[in-house]
């Protein structure tokens, strides 16, 4: 499973950068449309991950309100405020299951997800990074690879 993480956020870095090359749209962190792509067949997770994105986003703006919080303070928060949000949700998902399907996906990729919508717009992040990661998942079945379903 390690070779095709490797290989999924090697396409999602690739196709990422040419999707920013040539639409202008970057798909949140480079190493989140190969983390996704992998778990698009998990709907929870993948709810749970956005959930705490927006929580994420919501959170940093608001204390960004008070505090200034701009450049290296913000990606900083974006990126801490992520993965202590997904770390309660992955404490919360124990309540009702033993498995971690609710869990979000990574620890770090609610931040980096936050931070790309807080720096292009939620629309254009949420589209490219659909986009990209769709694409990393068809090139993984076109080339073979077994993923699960």
């Amino acid at each position: 499973m390690k070779d095709l993480v490797a290989v999924a956020v090697g396409l999602g870095l690739v196709l990422g950068v040419l999707g920013t090359e040539l639409l202008g749209l970057a798909a949140s962190g480079l190493v989140v449309p190969g983390y996704l792509a992998l778990h698009l067949h998990e709907p929870k997770s993948l709810a749970a991950t956005l959930a705490v994105a927006f929580a994420t986003l919501g959170s940093v703006r608001f204390v960004s309100t008070f505090a200034i919080v701009h450049g290296r303070r913000r990606t900083a928060a974006m990126l801490l405020v992520g993965y202590l949000l997904g770390l309660l949700t992955g404490e919360w998902s124990g309540l009702w299951t033993a498995t971690d399907e609710h869990a979000t996906i990574g620890l770090v990729i609610p931040g980096l997800i936050a931070l790309g919508m807080d720096k292009q717009g939620v629309v254009e992040t949420l589209s490219a990074l659909t986009v990209i990661a769709v694409l990393v998942r068809l090139v993984l079945l076109a080339g073979g690879a077994e993923l699960p379903s």
